[in-house]
Order: C-alpha cells, then sequence, then structure tokens
C-alpha cells in the first residue's frame, strides 16, 4: 500500500523552514513506521518561471537533506488552477506513470489542509481530509466547498471540536481528532540553553478571514500581542524576542523595540527545517499569543510549532484554546488569560525549567509524537 502525503504549501515557501516541518514531520513519522510513504507535493505555476524553478530545486534540496529524494512527486501546475487535472500537471520525482500505477494499486492519501482537489483527488482509493487550521476550515466550510464532498474521513487538530463550549460553524460532518504532529527522533531534546530567551516563530499580519457576528475581525499575531506587549518590563529578567515577517521600514519594528522586544527576521533565522530547530532549541521556552479566533470559539487548536518546542525540552507559554483538558496534567504547557498570568508563567519558567522542560518532553512523546497520530489516523 502506498500512503501519500497531500501537500500544497511547502515548495511555494521556500523561506519557511517552519513551515516546511510541518509536513517533514509527517513523512518522518511514516519513515519510522517503514511505510511506503510519498509526499505528493502540488506547486501551482506563476509568471515567473525561473522563480518557479528555483522553488522547485530548493524543495528538492531540502527533501535530499531528510534522505527523502527518491520519495516525493511534485506536481506542477500550469497554468495555476484550483481544478486538480492529470493533463495540466508536470510530475517531478517519481514520473506520471509509476503515480498512475501506484494509484492503481492500494493507497491512501493524507489531503493536509485539502491541498490536492479533484480531479485528481478522485483517483485515491482512501481519502483522508487532515485539517491543520480549525476555525478557518470549518468557517469556509459553510461558504463553499472544502473537500466535504470528496473524503471518506474527516481528522482535525479542533481538539475541542465536539466540547460544549466549542463555538465553531456546526458541521454535519462526522469529525475525528489527532494531535499536532513532531517527530520525537528529529526533534529531540536539547541542553538548557544559556540565554533566558522567550520567542516564537510566525507571521506579524495576517490576510485570513472569518465572519464573527457580521463582522470581520483582526486575526493577526500583531492584535493577538497586544495585551502581552509590556511583558519585558514586567519579566525584565527574561529576554524577548519575535521571530516575524516585520520589514525593515515598517514602524512596528521601532515599537517592539521600545517596548523591549527583539526582533529577528525568519528567514534568516529558520530558514530551512534545521535552521527552524535549531532555533527553537536557542530558547529557554515558546511565548506566544494565539492569532484569530481559536482563542474565543474554543476550538482545541494546538500549534505543531509548540508540539515541536516540548520535543525539544522548551516548555510553553500560550494562551488556551480549550485544549487544556485533552493534554496530560503535567504538560510543559502553561496557558494564560492575561498579562499578569503570563508574568507569573514566565518567572515559573526561569525558576522550575528543568521540571518543566522533563513534563514537555514527555508530553511530546506520549501525546504529540508522528507516530502515534499517525497509527491512529491511518487505523495501523
Amino acid at each position: 500500500m502506498t500512503i501519500f502525503l497531500g501537500c500544497g504549501f511547502a515548495a511555494k515557501y521556500r523561506e519557511g523552514g517552519g513551515n516546511f516541518s510541518v509536513p517533514l514531520q509527517w513523512m518522518l513519522g511514516l519513515r519510522r513506521l517503514k511505510l511506503d510513504a510519498i509526499w505528493l507535493e502540488l506547486l501551482l505555476a506563476t509568471d515567473d518561471v525561473t522563480a518557479d524553478q528555483a522553488r522547485i530545486r530548493h524543495f528538492q534540496t531540502q527533501l535530499k537533506a531528510h534522505g527523502l529524494a527518491g520519495r516525493y512527486c511534485l506536481l506542477y501546475q500550469k497554468p495555476a488552477n484550483d481544478v486538480h487535472d492529470f493533463a495540466s500537471i508536470d510530475c517531478i520525482g517519481i514520473s506520471k506513470r509509476d503515480l498512475l500505477d501506484r494509484l492503481a494499486g492500494p493507497n491512501v492519501l493524507l489531503n493536509l489542509s485539502y491541498s490536492i482537489h479533484p480531479p485528481l483527488l478522485l483517483q485515491f482509493e482512501r481519502r483522508i481530509f487532515c485539517d491543520l487550521d480549525p476555525s478557518e476550515i470549518f468557517y469556509w466550510m459553510t461558504k463553499m466547498e472544502m473537500g466535504q464532498s470528496y473524503h471518506d474521513e474527516f481528522w482535525t487538530i479542533g481538539l475541542n471540536v465536539d466540547g460544549d463550549d466549542c463555538q465553531l460553524p456546526k458541521s454535519s460532518l462526522r469529525w475525528k481528532t489527532f494531535y499536532p504532529l513532531v517527530d520525537t527522533k528529529f526533534f529531540a531534546p536539547q541542553p538548557r540553553p544559556r540565554s533566558p530567551k522567550f520567542t516564537t516563530v510566525g507571521q506579524w499580519y495576517w490576510g485570513g478571514a472569518v465572519e464573527v457576528a457580521g463582522e470581520f475581525p483582526d486575526l493577526s499575531k500583531k492584535f493577538a500581542f497586544e495585551p502581552y506587549l509590556n511583558l519585558p518590563a514586567r519579566a525584565p529578567e527574561a529576554r524577548f524576542e519575535l521571530a516575524m515577517n516585520i520589514a525593515a521600514e515598517d514602524s512596528e519594528r521601532e515599537r517592539l523595540r521600545q517596548l523591549g522586544w527583539r526582533i529577528v527576521d525568519p528567514h534568516r533565522a529558520a530558514r530551512t527545517a534545521r535552521a527552524y530547530r535549531r532555533y527553537l532549541a536557542g530558547a529557554l521556552a515558546e511565548f506566544t499569543a494565539i492569532k484569530g479566533v481559536d482563542v474565543p470559539w474554543r476550538t482545541g487548536w494546538i500549534s505543531d510549532r509548540a508540539a515541536a518546542f516540548l520535543a525539544l525540552g522548551r516548555p510553553v507559554i500560550t494562551e488556551d484554546t480549550g485544549a487544556q483538558h485533552y493534554l496530560p496534567a503535567k504538560s510543559g504547557f502553561r496557558f494564560i488569560r492575561s498579562a499578569a498570568e503570563a508574568e507569573a508563567a514566565v518567572r515559573e519558567v526561569l525558576r522550575d525549567w528543568s521540571r518543566l522542560s522533563k513534563q514537555g518532553r514527555q508530553c511530546a512523546v506520549e501525546v504529540f509524537d508522528s507516530v502515534k497520530n499517525l497509527r491512529r489516523i491511518l487505523d495501523f
């Protein structure tokens, strides 16, 4: 049986090591399970052929660096279209003939965030929708076709999707839940860093759209972090850093600097999956606020980045989306609702890092490990 990992967001963003790391955890887990797995990456052509070729080469280089050189098929579609048809797709990696042969035999598609669309989608024997962003996916499924008509199973990292307090739009689909995947071999525990640095990686601005009570709220990290921007003043013994895409000329950089935050370029600090791992390991813990509506909607969402921090033995301070009830009591997480609670959590990490580090690593192995979650999804 061939397990296909359908992804449409890794090759197009070659500067994002954290972005590439998401599907990588799935492939590393499938390899640990010794399964015949193929990374099926969709890349939509742009008007800049030279840039497209650079993206393809970079994707191939990254796969080779992780021992996956013969385990992928990059679907280069030109012209770009939401309809994914073999007639408009070039196969790079395994050939189109090899891909068709595999599709003729037993196979499963793990379709991350509805990356692969019909008619190509319909050629897979078992089609599993794997949701990585419950608030936007659930919302847009009420507005348009987002794959709900074409899959056999639906899995989400919205751990609280069936909770009484969950405010996600109601769905007629039968959703099953899984935890964000981290390969606990790739993200192995690391010694305590010298610097008392708290950091996170992400996009400061966000263009997503979800309607709430007739309005479209700001879903950005910029908005989410506002209640916590005085944290450097409240806990001066710690160092606070953000690896965020904020342009050099953007006044936000100076505003954050004056408030005590150091800003680094994630395209430099975390350009590859290994650089991303190294950057996370250089922190004492993660501190982050949750963008979007996962907190008020109580989706139970947890980031794959948090799982990676835990696997490295780094505690995580973050807002609670309703996920706390689905984790061990000693998880390495500290869930917060205010700047005062954030300050207390930072001081606890500084004071008791070793204990929280061990709890985080144990939680990653027991709960977030890629092999355990893949076995559950695939029913192996």
